[in-house]
C-alpha cells in the first residue's frame, strides 16, 4: 500500500494506470452481487438427469478450468422442467460462477459464452445482479488475497464447504467505474493473448508428435534395451522435513513437478530423468539444470558416446505412453528398472 504526506496508509494498488487517483473502496461481496445457489427442494435427483439435447447443462466444478467455463468434460443434463423450476439460477452471459463445496472450493469462472440452456448443481453458486464490472470481479475473486480469505472460513473436513452467508462477508476492494472498465479491458486482452499462444503451443505439440511418429516409429534396425546405451540409476530419497518451497536445487521424485527444493544436488544439468513411482510413473523429463534425484526418480547416466543425449530424450518422450504402461502395482504404481 502507498502512503500520503502524513504517512497515512492509502488503499491503492502498487501498480496503476497513471490517469487514475483516489483510494479504492472496500465492499462486502454480498453488497456488490447476489449469491444464489441450488438449495433445498430445488435440488435434483437421478430421475431428473437426461441425455444431451433433452435438457439443460447443470454446471459442476469440472466445468471450470483456468477461470473459464469448459464443456469438454462429460456434462450433466437435467430436464427442462427442472431447469424452468429455478429461474433464479438460470445462467446468463456475464454471470460469475463459484465453487462452494468439495475439494476445489474457490474455483471461479466468468461466463463469456453459453452453448445451451445452463443451470447449476448444488456444489456451485452464481453471482448475479453484479454492481461492478462483472469480469473484473471474477478476476479479483481468483486472486491470492480472496482465495486466502476463503481458506480461513471453510468448514468441514472430508468435504470442505463454504456457506453463502460467509462468502458474502468476504471483503473486495474496487476502484471507480471508469478504472474498473479500463482494468477489465486490459486483463481481457491479456487473456485473449494467452488463449492465442496456447492454441499455437497446442498446434506445435501436434506437429511435434506427428514428426516424432514419422521419425521414430517407422525405422528398421537393431533393437537395443535402454540399459544397452546408458546406466539407469535410481535417486536417493530426501526427508520431506528438509525440503523447502524455494532453494537452489529442485527435487524430482515421482511427479511431473518438483516436490520441493534442497540445498544440495546429486545430478548434473542436462540429464534425462524418468519418474519411477506414483500416478505419473514413466514421465520423461530433460533437466537443463542440476537437481536432486529423489527415491522415486530414475536418471540416465553414462550415455554411450555414439548416442546423442537429446535424440535419446526425444525418442523416449515419443514412447512415453508405452513406457507408462509398464507400471506395476495398484496403491503406489511403479516402473521397474528393467526397461
Amino acid at each position: 500500500m502507498a502512503t500520503d504526506n502524513k504517512n497515512k496508509v492509502l488503499n491503492v494498488p502498487h501498480l496503476r494506470f497513471p490517469e487514475f487517483s483516489g483510494e479504492w473502496e472496500k465492499y462486502r461481496l454480498c453488497d456488490v452481487a447476489s449469491i444464489v445457489g441450488r438449495i433445498g427442494f430445488r435440488g435434483y435427483t437421478t430421475n431428473d438427469i437426461v441425455t444431451k439435447g433433452k435438457g439443460a447443462i447443470a454446471l459442476s466444478p469440472t466445468n471450470i478450468e483456468n477461470n473459464k467455463l469448459t464443456y469438454d468434460k462429460d456434462n450433466t443434463y437435467i430436464s427442462f422442467y427442472k431447469y424452468e423450476e429455478s429461474p433464479e439460477i438460470m445462467i446468463k452471459q456475464g454471470d460469475v460462477i463459484f465453487v462452494k463445496t468439495g475439494s476445489t472450493v474457490g474455483k471461479v469462472a466468468y461466463v463469456d459464452k453459453l452453448i445451451c440452456k445452463t443451470t447449476l448443481n448444488p456444489q456451485v453458486v452464481v453471482l448475479k445482479d453484479i454492481q461492478c464490472d462483472n469480469y473484473l470481479l471474477s478476476v479479483l475473486m481468483s486472486t491470492n488475497k480472496f482465495q486466502n480469505a476463503i481458506r480461513k472460513i471453510i468448514v468441514g473436513g472430508a468435504v470442505p464447504t463454504l456457506s453463502q452467508a460467509a462468502m458474502g462477508d468476504i471483503v473486495v476492494t474496487m476502484p471507480q467505474a471508469t478504472e474498473q472498465e479500463k482494468l477489465s479491458k486490459f486483463i481481457s486482452l491479456l487473456d485473449d493473448r494467452i488463449a492465442t499462444q496456447n492454441k499455437i503451443i497446442e498446434d506445435l505439440k501436434i506437429l511435434k508428435s506427428a514428426i516424432a511418429e514419422r521419425l521414430f516409429n517407422s525405422t528398421d534396425g537393431d533393437i537395443l534395451s535402454l540399459s544397452d546405451v546408458c546406466i539407469i540409476q535410481k535417486g536417493k530419497q530426501v526427508n520431506g522435513e528438509d525440503l523447502s518451497e524455494t532453494g537452489k536445487f529442485y527435487v524430482m521424485n515421482g511427479g511431473v513437478e518438483p516436490s520441493g527444493y534442497y540445498d544440495q544436488c546429486n545430478t548434473p544439468a542436462n540429464t534425462i530423468s524418468i519418474s519411477e513411482g506414483g500416478n505419473s510413473c514413466g514421465y520423461i523429463q530433460y533437466n537443463r539444470d542440476a537437481f536432486w534425484s529423489g527415491g522415486h526418480c530414475y536418471t540416465l547416466n553414462n550415455i554411450q558416446p555414439n548416442v546423442c543425449k537429446l535424440y535419446l530424450y526425444h525418442y523416449l518422450k515419443s514412447q512415453e505412453s508405452s513406457i507408462m504402461k509398464l507400471r506395476i502395482g495398484t496403491g503406489l504404481p511403479n516402473i521397474q528398472k528393467k526397461i
